[in-house]
């Protein structure tokens, strides 16, 4: 990737030149695995590459509406099967050392960002790293009929079936539009690879450069369609550890930071320098228990190891107040959420009674796996898992605690490897299918998909695949109450914890907030006074 970086672009520092009015430094959590959202699955993945692309639809910030971006409007026939958008004139793309548009974005463009991911024989389907596992999860090769160019302007995008989130898994950054003219040249200059790791798109901001585990550099793009950003240049330093993170804050190194530790909140609340922002999330963290294979296919042992962790003493130690003790798969934020299911006891005396019965009366090693980062779900996965672990121990079940960094460990869960892992997740799009299907539905159990615990149950599948193929709300909710009560019963999580997210910025960021969706919004944000100089 590090020969692909435009010119000048190895020199990230992180002060503004003397030619650039202001500088905004977000202080993120880790290193995205690709700069390209189409074959990305995390949200920092996701986040590093929104700044540099639009999508068909948006969300509007803050929120799950989905609005026009570079589709100006859209028909969707009476069936729910085919989705006519009309695309918006006098966009216009990124250019790079390599690359000078000649030419608007059009119909060309969607059917090239949609056929790479949909098609196996096109050009770009195969490049290394991308297996869009994010599409494949969401069932879309499977759904999509036909993409068609009507005419410049116009895309027709006929579905086999009608899906009821198609259009917010449209708005979701998977689904960014890329530029067929960069992807022609760099077929004919031999760098497909360059597609993802020099990325081009029409979004607020073009990619400077990136340095792995140091920093990301974007450049306001003048002519972007919906006007120039306030500030003029956006550095993503990525910094791992939270303290470090709060420290550049507080010395003005960073303006931004991602997810302080729930203990600094009140300092950071009682500096004058500093905002604490803080918001309910739409997140859940959990324990996934390989059911693909031994020991944790027997649903006996997987209800023990429910019984047996102490999730209040989690929230206690570990949230610090900042979380809520959670039972379902999905947050109690969003709709569906079945409030009257019961949740496993914490009880360690049943939980040993269980594993005997199970066929392990002298118990079992193995190992838990833990984040190596902090996460809006889990501030300090390695707490946790000793927390975990300490628990286990009393029922019989002896662990090895397991990390890798990070990259490796979201490619190893997803792969299957874990017996026990700790991992979480954030709604993308404000719909229960984002959870119900995507971590835990039969597409996504496969090598490299969402569902960590390759736990596949075709009772479960057809109800969320059911509720996903009707627009009736009402119908929807049922199918999903009932996937959750399976979900219960067959216990492949532990669900931990639903967490308060909490970010921080120097007081004179303006128009920075929260995104329910996990998302870090830079459009439209400022900066104050001198210290943006």
């Amino acid at each position: 990737m590090m020969k692909y970086l435009v010119a000048g672009a190895l020199a990230l520092a992180l002060a503004a030149s003397p030619a650039a009015a202001k500088t905004l430094v977000f202080c993120s959590e880790g290193s995205p695995e690709a700069l390209n959202p189409q074959i990305v699955t995390t949200t920092t993945g996701m986040n590093a590459g929104r700044p540099m692309f639009n999508n068909l639809v948006e969300f509007v910030p803050g929120t799950t509406q989905i609005v026009p971006a570079l589709a100006e409007s859209w028909e969707i026939s009476p069936d729910g099967t085919t989705y006519t958008f009309h695309l918006r004139r006098g966009v216009k793309f990124h250019a790079n050392a390599v690359f000078t548009p000649t030419r608007d974005f059009n119909a060309d463009d969607v059917l090239f960002s949609l056929m790479r991911q949909w098609k196996e024989d096109h050009p770009f389907h195969g490049t290394p790293g991308a297996t869009f596992d994010y599409f494949r999860d969401l069932g879309m090769p499977d759904l999509i009929r036909a993409i068609e160019k009507v005419d410049d302007h116009t895309v027709r995008i006929s579905l086999a079936r009608a899906e009821a989130p198609f259009l917010a898994n449209l708005a979701m950054p998977f689904n960014v539009m890329l530029s067929a003219e960069y992807g022609e040249l760099l077929l004919r200059r031999g760098e497909p690879a360059r597609l993802d790791a020099d990325p081009v798109g029409t979004g607020p901001f073009a990619l400077v450069g990136y340095q792995k585990d140091i920093a990301i550099r974007y450049r306001a793009f003048a002519d972007h369609w919906n006007g120039r950003q306030k500030i003029d240049t956006l550095v993503f330093s990525i910094t791992p550890n939270p303290a470090v993170r709060l420290a550049k804050l507080k010395a003005g190194e960073c303006h931004i930071m991602a997810f302080p530790n729930p203990s600094d909140r009140e300092a950071i609340a009682a500096n004058p320098s500093l905002r604490l922002l803080q918001q309910e999330g739409l997140n859940i963290g959990y324990l996934a228990m390989n059911a693909a294979r031994p020991p944790f296919d027997n649903v006996e042992l997987r209800r023990a190891v429910n019984m047996a962790i102490d999730k209040r003493a989690i929230i206690e130690a570990v949230h610090q107040g900042t979380g809520t003790v959670a039972k379902n798969p999905i947050p109690p934020l969003l709709w569906s959420y079945n409030e009257a299911i019961e949740d496993y006891p914490y009880d360690p005396a049943q939980a040993r009674r269980l594993i005997a019965e199970a066929g392990y009366p002298d118990g079992l090693d193995t190992d838990l796996w833990y984040m190596p980062v902090n996460r809006p779900y889990n501030p300090d996965g390695r707490r946790v898992a000793e927390l975990v672990q300490a628990d286990l121990a009393r029922i019989g079940i002896r662990t090895r605690l397991v990390t890798e960094e990070w990259d490796q460990y979201r490619v190893k869960l997803q792969a299957g490897e874990p017996p026990l892992a700790l991992y979480g997740w954030t709604g993308d799009n404000g719909d229960p299918d984002n959870f119900l299907n995507v971590l835990l539905g039969c597409a996504a159990a496969r090598p490299g998909g969402n569902n960590v615990a390759k736990w596949c149950l075709p009772e479960y599948d057809a109800l969320v695949t059911r509720a996903k193929a009707t627009s009736d709300r009402s119908e929807r909710e049922t199918l999903y109450r009932q996937a959750q009560e399976i979900f219960k019963r067959e216990a492949p999580w532990v669900p931990l914890a639903h967490s308060i997210v909490f970010m921080a910025t120097r007081k004179e960021v303006k128009g920075f907030g929260i995104d329910p969706l996990g998302r870090h919004v830079f459009e439209g944000v400022d900066l104050d006074g001198e210290a943006s100089r």
